[in-house]
This record gives structure tokens, C-alpha cells and sequence, in this order.
């Protein structure tokens, strides 16, 4: 249970890294990350093999064309295609012993691949709206593909998480040692033992 209401944005974001890791993620798999955010074993006993397989697609579609955008213009011309698409007609709903909360698909029967294209694209054109930009981002550290909401204050986010910033800061300060010499085999003692130092110091800021 989500307690405080649903985050379809949160729900977004993780599916979609899940389908980007496996692109075969299992039905079940798939039932497992909505059971935990607030779908009930109930709804779920409706999620069929092949309806797991059009939901499936439909978060890669949203990871694809919405989340891997970060030019505004264009994320708000993708999210106004699939809301239309989708028949988004927004209204409150509550089943299953859930809090009223937000539905924008055609309507209790919509397949859960529409439902989840309607309230994935709505609560990512909220985030447009109200940040003024693209509120997601994929992770800029080297080898790291995760998504991430944006939506805290001060500079925008690039990272999905301190430890992909604190890794990238620390091979960017290596990368400037070496091209200023500092690991220089023929660099007097004093330096060497330094700069083995800063090393270990780095090490252990990433857990090395």
C-alpha cells in the first residue's frame, strides 16, 4: 500500500528502469513493482500474460519518447500525443478500498496499457508545467543509463544518485592529476606519498 495517495511519477520512473534493464521483464515482475505502488492483488489477478506484454511496451514507448527527451518542446508535443491517444478525459476515482485519486483513461475498462500511458504522460506534463522544463533526466555518470524526476531545487539535476556524482567527480580529479603530472613516476617522494593519499582518500568516498 502507498500510503499518502499514488505517485504515478515515481511508478513511471521505476517500471521504466526495469524494462530498460530487462526488456523482457516478466509479467509477474511487472506485478510485483505495481503491487508496490498501491495496485492490489485484486486488480492484479487481472493483468494477463499478454496484457503484461502491451503494458510492457507501453513503458518503453514512455521511456523512449518522453523520458529520453530533454528539449521541453519537443517532450510537450510527444505527452500531448499520447494523452490524446489515450482519450485522457481526467476524473477521480476510487476502488478497492484506495483514496479518491486522479484517473485520465477512457475508464475502468481501459487496458492497463492505456492506463498506464494516461497517468505516466499526465503526471509528466504536471512536471513540465510546473518546473518549466523537462523534470527528468537519464544519468550522465559513464556507464549508467538510470532515470531520475528532477524536481528538487537548486541546479538541475545530472545524476541518479550520489554515488554516480561522487564517482564521476572522483575520476574527473584523477583524470586532472595525471594530465597535470602529478602522478609522475619521477615525481619527488613527498609528492608521490600525497597523491597516493588522495587516492585512498577517494577510494574509500566511493566505497573502493
Amino acid at each position: 500500500m502507498v500510503h499518502g495517495g499514488f505517485r504515478p511519477g515515481e511508478r513511471l520512473i521505476e517500471l521504466a528502469n526495469a524494462v530498460r534493464e530487462d526488456p523482457e521483464l516478466s509479467r509477474d515482475g511487472l506485478a510485483a513493482l505495481l503491487s508496490r505502488h498501491g495496485e492490489t492483488e485484486h486488480d492484479l489477478a487481472e493483468l494477463s500474460t499478454a496484457e503484461a506484454d502491451e503494458l510492457r511496451s507501453a513503458v518503453a514507448e514512455l521511456s523512449r519518447r518522453v523520458l529520453s527527451e530533454a528539449d521541453p518542446d519537443r517532450a510537450a508535443e510527444a505527452l500531448n500525443a499520447l494523452l490524446e491517444r489515450c482519450g485522457a478525459r481526467p476524473r477521480l476515482s476510487r476502488h478497492d478500498g484506495h483514496a479518491w485519486h486522479l484517473h485520465v483513461d477512457r475508464g475502468d475498462d481501459a487496458s492497463w496499457a492505456d492506463w498506464f500511458t494516461a497517468t505516466g504522460a499526465l503526471a509528466l506534463a504536471q512536471l513540465l508545467s510546473v518546473q518549466g522544463r523537462t523534470a527528468w533526466g537519464e544519468c550522465a555518470a559513464e556507464g549508467c543509463r538510470t532515470l531520475f524526476l528532477d524536481t528538487g531545487p537548486g541546479a538541475r539535476r545530472r545524476y541518479c544518485s550520489a554515488t554516480c556524482a561522487s564517482r564521476t567527480r572522483v575520476a574527473a580529479h584523477r583524470l586532472r592529476r595525471r594530465t597535470q603530472g602529478t602522478e609522475n613516476p619521477t615525481a619527488p617522494r613527498g609528492e608521490g606519498a600525497a597523491a597516493q593519499a588522495d587516492e585512498r582518500a577517494d577510494d574509500r568516498a566511493t566505497g573502493g
